[in-house]
């Protein structure tokens, strides 16, 4: 008779979206899973060996095992990372910050996990885009995610006027976000692009000392004075 096992699970394990202590932010349970895995499915290995020995000091970093999932990882090494799971030991899908499969690597390795009947696990943590959309006092009931807008100036402009009609016809936010170094160049397009009316909401630093959310008009940002440079921002508009 053939011997089965049961399969490991993948559990999605969020990370900070800063420098804060780890549980300031994120709850035990992630402790407790960490402390009980040694396969890793990470963005980055150092940003994951400081995070997992910042949750769990005593754990030992050589039988740690990562396999990388970035823009340098290949379609073909996919199929092979829940190879663990396969043989019954439970996994981490890991963030560099805020979620895993949410404007961040992963959704790959999820999918494949449903395709061989893995049961996938998501832990609580910070999404940068839920925060910035709870607090921008925007439509949290009908809301569209867009990632990063286009890089060309005049796409970028294209792209914006239609979502912001999109807004307006359907009474939805819309949610989108930019390098941090190109940040200010983004909200000045957006003040100049969008309606006076058209409500824009940029929130920075999130979980950070240095948070700042304020939702206004374009007419009214075009007032603001702020810098963005080089810091992580989620911005919304809605007509």
């Amino acid at each position: 008779m053939e011997n089965v096992h049961q399969k490991g699970k993948l559990y999605l394990i969020p990370n900070r979206l800063g420098d804060l202590p780890p549980l300031e932010v994120l709850p035990l349970s992630i402790r407790k899973v960490i402390n009980e895995i040694d396969h890793y499915i990470v963005e980055n290995e150092k940003v994951a060996r400081h995070f997992i020995k910042k949750i769990v000091p005593s754990k030992s970093q050589p039988s740690l095992d990562f396999k990388l999932l970035n823009k340098f990882t290949s379609d073909l090494e996919i199929p092979n990372f829940l190879d663990p799971c396969e043989q019954g030991i439970n996994m981490g899908l890991l963030s560099d910050a805020g979620c895993p499969g949410v404007a961040d690597p992963g959704a790959q390795v999820v999918a494949l996990a449903h395709q061989k009947n893995i049961q996938v696990v998501p832990l609580v943590g910070p999404s940068s885009i839920l925060l910035a959309l709870m607090s921008s006092g925007l439509n949290g009931q009908s809301f569209s995610f867009h990632g990063y807008l286009p890089i060309d100036n005049q796409e970028r402009k294209h792209f914006v006027k239609k979502i912001e009609k999109a807004s307006k016809e359907l009474n939805q936010a819309q949610i989108f976000i930019e390098t941090p170094y190109r940040n200010n160049k983004l909200l000045i397009s957006l003040i100049s692009t969008l309606q006076a009316s058209t409500r824009i909401c940029v929130a920075v630093d999130l979980t950070l000392s240095t948070e700042f959310i304020k939702t206004q008009t374009a007419a009214e940002w075009k007032k603001t004075s702020i810098d963005l440079h080089k810091r992580p921002a989620i911005f919304i508009i809605q007509g």
